[in-house]
Order: structure tokens, then sequence, then C-alpha cells
């Protein structure tokens, strides 16, 4: 008789504190061509910045920091540890964010992502994110020295929002 999956263990929320900045810099190292330097986790914290992560069973699975600014927020980050993608967990911190900006009074939402991440993109697109700008060589060189362009998402808040 086949045994049934081990379901998946709930993943907790909460806001990125400074002694989780050296893991979480790591793993964005592991994940990003130009990752993020603990620094500049330091600094967003330092600044006020929105900054959560999901962890289960004591793991950071997935990160993100979102500035707030008056009338709008900009999606500074959002990462999920490649063996914990397509589990939603993207999705959910996402949408945190979106739920986190409405409450601060944004009536938008920006944020640039690579143009060849083609799942960020469809995440974003099914979020209601619409492709408004396209920069350059926006991204540093990667590792062969290609530099790679970034599109510019926007995505309206309404008080109805989901």
């Amino acid at each position: 008789m086949a045994s049934l999956p081990k379901p998946i263990a709930t993943v907790a929320w909460r806001p990125l504190r400074t002694a989780d900045v050296p893991y979480v810099a790591a793993l964005e190292a592991q994940i990003h061509v130009a990752p993020w330097t603990p620094g500049n986790f330091r600094d967003a914290l330092a600044a006020g910045y929105s900054a959560q992560v999901g962890e289960r069973e004591g793991r950071i699975l997935a990160f993100g920091v979102m500035m707030l600014a008056p009338g709008e927020a900009q999606l500074l980050n959002l990462s999920v540890v490649p063996d914990a993608r397509r589990q939603g967990l993207g999705r959910a911190l996402l949408s945190r964010f979106l739920q986190d900006a409405l409450r601060m009074g944004a009536d938008q939402v920006f944020l640039e992502v690579r143009v060849g991440n083609t799942p960020a993109i469809a995440l974003y697109e099914d979020a209601g994110f619409v492709r408004v700008a396209r920069r350059a060589d926006y991204y540093p060189p990667d590792a062969s020295g290609l530099r790679e362009d970034a599109l510019v998402m926007r995505r309206e808040l309404s008080p109805n929002f989901r």
C-alpha cells in the first residue's frame, strides 16, 4: 500500500531581524547573480523598510524588502530559496507586502525584475502587475560579463484589493 505524502508544514511569517541578516545575505548570494550584501539588508532595516521572512521548522525559506513612500511602495527584494519554490511562498509574501502597502496608504506598488526571470514575471502579472517600462542594461554583469534589462512593473491598489 502506498503511503500518503507528508503534508508541508506551515510557514510562519515575521519581520526580518538584524540577527537574520548574515543568514539571509548568504541565501541571497546563492539565489541572485547580483545579490544584496549584508550592508544592504542592514541599511533597509535602519531605514525602516518593511522586511519579512517566512520560515518553516526554524529555516528561513523566503524573504523580502519593500520601501514605502508617500502614496506608493517599491518592492525591492522578493526571494525564495530554490528547494522551496513552487509552493506558493513567493505569492504569499507578495500578498503580504501588497496588504501592508495598502494599509500604509500606498495607491500603487512598483518593482523591477530581470527580463529573463519568467517565473517571477508570471507571478507578478498574475498578481495584477503590468509592464510599464524597460530599463536597458539595468543589472550588473553576470559571470559571462553580460548585463540584463529590467522590466518595470506597476500595480494599482484599491480598498477592494484582494
